[in-house]
This record gives structure tokens, sequence and C-alpha cells, in this order.
């Protein structure tokens, strides 16, 4: 019997005492998790949901309207006066047509420069490196108080040279406000896609440009049939950057109405939204902005989606 105690004993020790269970694990998790998630939780997904709850809403004032208002609950009605107005529709399909022609001939030209920096032959690469991406490095307020100088008329050498030349430019007419607002994006975000795009370059393998070199593949060649199908990521992920910030126009339009006053406040949705603000009628605000957000969530997704089917995931 002894023996027989002994053995279970020793079989009990080496085996180790028993897991209590799963839950005594996730408390460290937690802890750990914490310092993101609360900070994540107050500051972004407490205002959306908010806003959300906002755009359900609207002020209403009973008899004359001399007694304060009321919040009452809206439901859609709110979206569907947003989605009714033709000021507020205008916004969304000038920022989609402006995002359509701007996007792919940014991130064209950011790929370019990148490319050009990544080639053995060039020189000076960190001084460009730097004069390309110095633009970005400016804040955007002051790029577009900038070009608002540059385009203003009276002002504008680039009107005074066009001038010269028997043409007449107005930089700020109608007709000329979208590439105008199109060439200040531009001239902004090229350099921080350009960076993108060139730090993809610097991890592709040297021994592939090598190899395809001894082949005799020519440096056009290797740029495009070695680079630029190895930074497709790269390029997809500046591409729904490029989506999600064109969504958000404001600033350049905002800077640019001090000097081209047939510019209206409802140029684009985020100025639409401001101009409802100021008109203290903050339920429409909320509304356009979660209009505003699930555009530019579909518009992201849907890309993303398309790339993927197109075998060109991340």
């Amino acid at each position: 019997m002894t023996t027989a105690l002994r053995e279970r004993a020793a079989a009990t020790t080496a085996v180790g005492p028993r897991r209590t269970g799963g839950r005594g694990r996730g408390r460290p998790l937690t802890l750990f998790l914490a310092p993101f998630l609360v900070p994540f939780a107050a500051l972004y997904l407490a205002p959306i949901g908010y806003t959300v709850y906002q755009s359900l809403f609207r002020m209403h004032r009973s008899g004359l309207g001399l007694s304060a208002p009321t919040q009452v609950f809206a439901g859609l009605s709110n979206y569907a006066t947003a989605l009714g107005d033709a000021d507020f529709r205008g916004s969304l399909l000038r920022v989609l047509l402006i995002g359509l022609v701007q996007v792919p001939l940014m991130l064209l030209i950011a790929l370019g420069l990148a490319l050009l920096l990544d080639a053995r032959s060039t020189l000076f690469k960190r001084f460009f490196r730097l004069a390309f991406f110095l633009p970005y490095a400016l804040p955007g307020v002051v790029g577009a108080i900038m070009w608002s100088y540059l385009v203003a008329p009276g002002l504008s050498p680039i009107t005074a040279a066009a001038h010269h030349l028997g043409l007449h430019l107005d930089l700020t007419s109608n007709a000329m406000l979208a590439p105008t607002i199109g060439n200040m994006l531009t001239w902004g975000w090229t350099g921080y896609n350009m960076l993108i795009i060139y730090s993809a370059l610097q991890a592709i393998p040297a021994e592939l440009s090598e190899a395809a070199t001894v082949d005799g593949c020519s440096a056009f060649g290797i740029a495009w049939r070695i680079k630029v199908p190895l930074v497709r990521p790269a390029l997809v992920l500046t591409t729904v950057f490029s989506i999600i910030g064109t969504a958000q126009l404001y600033n350049e339009p905002a800077i640019l109405h001090n000097v081209a006053p047939n510019l209206s406040s409802t140029y684009t949705p985020i100025y639409a939204a401001y101009d409802a603000v100021n008109a203290n009628n903050f339920n429409a605000a909320a509304t356009e902005s979660v209009i505003l957000a699930l555009l530019a969530f579909v518009l992201s997704f849907g890309f993303l989606k398309l790339v993927q089917r197109r075998g060109g995931a991340l």
C-alpha cells in the first residue's frame, strides 16, 4: 500500500496542479489593452455615436417661435432633407469629380518621383527627397494661403504670364475652381504619397534588379515589370488614404473663398456641414457628416474589394 501511495503522489506532482479556467488569463490582456481601448472609445467611438444620435433629432419651435426650441425625434427625415438639398448633392458630386481626376494623377506623379529617386543613376537623392516632401511638411492652411495669392486676380503671376501671351486666364472662375483646388491638393500631398511608395521600393531586394539587368532588361523594363508590381500594396494604401482625404476636403476651398467670392459655402460636404454649424443647425451638420462618412467608407471599401477581386490584395 505504501508503495502504491508513493507512486500516485509522484504522478500527481509530475502532472502539476489543474488549470482553473480561462477567466483569470483574460484579465492581464484587458489591463494591457485598456490604455488603448479607453481613449479609443472616448475620443473616437463616442463622438461617432453622438453624431449619429444627433442626426436622428431636430429642433422644434412651437407657437410663434418665441419659446425655447425643443429637441424632437426626427428619424430619417434629416437624411431625406439633406439628400434632397441640391446644394449638398452638388457638393458630393463635386468632390467625386475632383477625386476621380486628381487622385490618379497625383499617385501617378508620386510613383514616377519615387521610381526616379530609387534609380541608381539619380544624383542628390537626399536633396530631392526632401524637396519633394517639403510641401507636405508645410501646414495645409499655410499652403492654401500661399496658393490663394498665386491664383488671386490682380496678384497672380500665373495670370500675368498668361496675359503677356495673349491669354485670358482666371484661375478663380467657376470653370477653373475645381482644377485650381485639384492643383493645390496635388502640390501638397504628392510628396507624402511618394515617400510611402519610395519606402516600399527600398524593401525590394536588389538581387531582382541585378538579375534583370544581367538578362538584358532596360531600366524602364525593370521599373515596369518588377518594381511597380511589387509596390502595388503601397499604391493601394495611398489610394485609400487619398479617397478618404478627398472626401474631407475643406482647407483649400475655405481659404480660397477669400479671393474667390463666387466659391459657395457649400462647395464641399465638409464646408456645407460647417455652414450648417454656423447657422446653429447642429442636427443638419451631424446628418451631413454621417452621409459623408458613409460615402468615404463605401468608396474606400469598394476600392479594396475591387483590388482583391483583381488579384491585388494586400
